[in-house]
């Protein structure tokens, strides 16, 4: 990221009166109570649902719209002795909803088959050779997670097929709903389940609770599935709000305390003892991703419901492989990307549009992402696809990519996704009009400001407040991520006590020790800041902003700053 042109936005401080009432009630510090209420926590019921979350506080899945449909299909299949074919898509959210669904059905009824599309033959979502697939072999019920919910044509081929469609999906529907036996998708606008946020394995878990209920069973026999929940939760970028909040606190708890066989697997070549929601997002979800980026997503659903540790290992040791290559190549090919930006002379721009028939389909929404970090703009990158072109879209905080696609659609085939994040392809002769058409949309309608990376506080302290017991409850603040980020500082008046210095192999990273007035000394270390030496070390005043972290060395723990930017 370009620390040069961050800009700093401090959240606003509650009032003093809603502070010191919370405060009080919670007997806590006036900081925890107003982080507490930016996070819409400003009652003792609510800090008790926020700290000790409950799978008491998930929601009746029937108050989701379809849902009795869905459950009844099943039953009927299951009553008549039908093939299902469980179908997700390739990512981590698709494959950790299939290994969900299917998993639990085979529990009792053995009819159950998994398939995922293969991503450079078939692309993304319901696919005519998915629905052919089933005819074939005689599956008359289609459950599809994860991707569905704009696949009207694709439903209506299988209905002339005799096969029925349930669609349990979290992406936004378009103007017509597919006729399918049931839509399960949150974001539908006639449906009125209460939380909005879920992944699209979240709702293959609200299904598997309805089927549950059914068959008296109760939440509790249904915690172990929560490990792939929690996965999903991470790596699609939900917020962890409300039900969230629950199942990846929950998920989080299994992975820690009795992962299923092909985690155990992934985990052993890793030094860590408890894995954050961090550590699942940039640990598990990398190597199950992989699967589908390099070779085919049905490696990883095969090392997601593998229960013999011999055979999982075998697994994630070819999925180790994969990640590495993925790695190399979405390396490889962010250079190339750069290249060609500069080549065009196009770093000015408002928008990044990049495309190269050769660039590996698996890794260019990885690639996109990287490009954010050094154009931070609205971003494409194109490759070649069968006959078409097939890109990924990231966006910047604040700006809806999905929005910005739509003004565009007349040179566009296909396209779906989120506010940040989408997926399209488009014919090769469209390219450069949809490529100056999407400048010339979103050049229109972003907020300049936005163009600039924030980096939000969410309160200015003292180095004083930083103590062993405002840790400990900043740790139960934890699942972090969208909507409860990781509490970020800022400090003013701080100086570095001559121990300043750049560390690292490279001398990347930034190391100093800190004082502020007369309080305590701490480090800080800022990773990929060597370029911020000269303010920190030359003996003048400096802010930092920063989120407080554990440093543990030969034994000896101590709180640290992890410095997010510094400035003079």
């Amino acid at each position: 990221m370009n620390l040069e042109r961050m800009r700093w936005t401090l959240k606003p401080k509650p009032s003093e009166e809603k502070t010191t009432q919370l405060s009080q009630t919670l007997g806590v510090n006036a900081i925890i109570a107003s982080l507490l209420i930016q996070r819409g926590i400003e009652t003792f019921e609510d800090a008790k649902k926020f700290f000790r979350p409950s799978l008491d506080g998930l929601h009746d899945p029937y108050l989701m719209k379809d849902m009795d449909k869905a459950v009844q299909r099943i039953g009927k299949a299951i009553a008549g002795g039908e093939n299902i074919l469980v179908y997700g898509d390739y990512d981590v959210d698709g494959t950790t909803s299939v290994a969900l669904l299917s998993s639990y059905l085979k529990s009792y009824y053995p009819n159950v088959a998994t398939y995922i599309p293969d991503r450079y033959e078939e692309g993304y979502g319901v696919s005519y050779q998915g629905i052919d697939f089933a005819h074939d072999n005689d599956f008359s019920l289609i459950i599809a997670l994860d991707c569905g919910v704009k696949a009207i044509e694709k439903v209506a081929y299988a209905s002339e097929k005799n096969i029925d469609f349930i669609i349990c999906d979290h992406h936004r529907p378009g103007v017509e709903i597919p006729k399918a036996v049931a839509v399960l998708d949150p974001k539908r606008d006639d449906c009125e389940y209460p939380y909005k946020e879920l992944c699209g394995c979240g709702v293959g878990f609200k299904l598997i609770q309805a089927l549950a209920k059914n068959r008296n069973q109760t939440i509790e026999d249904l915690v172990l599935y929560l490990d792939l929940v929690a996965t999903a939760i991470g790596a699609d970028i939900v917020p962890i709000t409300g039900e969230n909040r629950i199942l990846a606190y929950f998920g989080l708890k299994v992975i820690n305390s009795n992962p299923r066989t092909g985690f155990k697997a992934i985990l052993k070549q890793v030094k860590k003892t408890e894995l954050t929601i961090t550590d699942v997002v940039f640990i598990i979800a990398p190597r199950i991703n992989a699967a589908g980026r390099m070779k085919h997503g049905n490696h990883a659903v095969t090392l997601l419901t593998e229960t013999d540790i011999n055979r999982a290992a075998v697994w994630a040791g070819e999925i180790e492989e994969f990640n590495t290559q993925r790695r190399d190549t979405d390396k490889l090919i962010t250079e190339e990307a750069l290249l060609q930006i500069s080549e065009k002379k196009e770093e000015d721009r408002t928008t990044t549009v990049v495309y190269n028939e050769n660039w590996h389909k698996g890794v260019i929404g990885i690639v996109a992402s990287r490009l954010t970090e050094t154009y931070y703009r609205p971003t494409l990158v194109f490759t070649k696809s069968g006959e078409k072109l097939a890109a990924s879209a990231r966006s910047v905080r604040g700006f809806d990519v999905y929005n910005a696609l739509e003004a565009c659609q007349e040179h566009i085939e296909q396209f779906g996704g989120h506010k940040y994040a989408a997926g399209l392809t488009l014919l090769e002769e469209d390219y450069q009009k949809f490529k100056d058409e999407f400048e010339k949309v979103v050049a229109q309608t972003i907020d300049p400001k936005l163009l600039k990376p924030e980096l939000e506080l969410d309160a200015e302290i003292d180095l004083a407040d930083i103590t062993p017991k405002f840790y400990r409850i900043l740790k139960q603040f934890a699942p972090f991520g969208p909507g409860n980020r990781r509490p970020v500082f800022m400090s003013q008046h701080l100086k570095d006590v001559g121990l300043g210095k750049c560390v690292g192999e490279d001398k990347s990273h930034l190391r100093v020790v800190v004082k502020q007035g007369n309080s305590a000394q701490f480090t800080g270390i800022g990773f990929g800041m060597a370029a911020k030496q000269g303010i920190a070390c030359k003996g003048q005043p400096f802010k930092a902003a920063y989120v407080i972290d554990e440093n543990e060395w030969q034994g000896h723990v101590s709180l640290q700053l992890r410095l997010k930017d510094i400035k003079p």
